[in-house]
């Protein structure tokens, strides 16, 4: 079984420092000349943001694509339904939840199903069962009010802190018990979490839907402690690297979704400080490096 390739348009959006930056025209024929299927689009300026775009030029984007034999895999969204919890009068969560509805409607326009979003950042001003309440909720009702009446799957990433292991984010699925309501399963978290990466997607296997894909390697930090005349451990620093050259048991990982008959988009991102830097030559071969990888499992 070969899977479906998709390119985020994060790899070309300039948002670390250094990252080369292509307005959305030029990511899509940069993607297709990789070789990939499909892009999966962030939803926020420089490229798709609600502010800058509405279904009319969505209309236009996909005649282009139509053109080019590119799809859109999902859009991308970035959300925390954890956010401003200090200032309660402010209506953060109904802001984000009028993003996510526009991102819905946008992705219809798109011929696209499938629109990712976060939970939330963990916060001292909630406890970890109204943290968790916040985003069951907010969820429950962008999947339920505003996805599904056009056909669009909410795909909750593992990525912020709530819900972020495995078995929570089985459970946190399990409680919003929508139909539309899934999971885009990275191996990045639970590898950082020192987690069994198989045995994870065989647990979540009901419910994923998408995944995004980059590599990394460990690097030690240390502070220096004058009074010792040493060193202390400090957390390790991630650093994104060529895909197959990082410590992610990415054959593993695939394999495993293999055998649960995974049929979903595999989403390549360039969306940290990249080995090599940012430059144009440099996001192009890993861009290309990623396709040889996943050709060759």
């Amino acid at each position: 079984m070969s899977f479906p390739l998709a390119l985020h348009s994060v790899s070309y959006a300039g948002v670390w420092p250094g990252q080369a930056r292509l307005s959305l025209e030029d990511f899509f024929q940069r993607a297709k000349s990789l070789g990939f299927d499909a892009v999966m689009l962030m939803a926020k300026r420089p490229h798709l943001s609600p502010l800058d775009h509405n279904l009319e030029s969505c209309g236009q984007i996909r005649q282009y694509l139509d053109k080019l034999g590119l799809r859109v895999a999902c859009l991308a969204g970035y959300n925390d339904f954890c956010q401003a919890a200090d200032r309660p009068d402010i209506p953060t969560r109904e802001m984000q939840l009028l993003y996510i509805r526009d991102l819905c409607r946008m992705a219809h326009e798109l011929d696209c199903n499938l629109v990712r979003v976060f939970t939330g950042f963990g916060t001292p001003h909630l406890s970890p069962q109204q943290q968790w309440d916040n985003c069951v909720q907010a969820l429950r009702e962008a999947a339920g009010h505003f996805a599904a009446p056009y056909g669009i799957t909410i795909g909750v990433q593992n990525h912020h802190d709530v819900a972020v292991h495995h078995d929570s984010l089985f459970d946190l699925l399990q409680e919003i018990d929508l139909p539309n309501c899934k999971a885009m399963f990275d191996a990045w978290s639970p590898a950082l979490q020192g987690i069994d990466i198989a045995a994870a997607v065989k647990e979540m296997a009901p419910y994923i839907v998408h995944t995004t894909v980059a590599d990394y390697v460990r690097r030690p930090r240390f502070r220096y402690e004058p009074a010792l005349v040493n060193y202390s451990r400090e957390p390790d620093a991630i650093r994104a690297v060529p895909m197959g050259e990082g410590f992610i048991d990415y054959r593993s990982f695939f394999q495993a979704l293999r055998e649960m008959g995974y049929s979903g988009y595999v989403a390549y991102e360039m969306c940290s400080p990249l080995r090599g830097g940012g430059s144009e030559d440099n996001l192009d071969c890993c861009a290309k490096q990623f396709v040889r990888y996943l050709k060759e499992l």
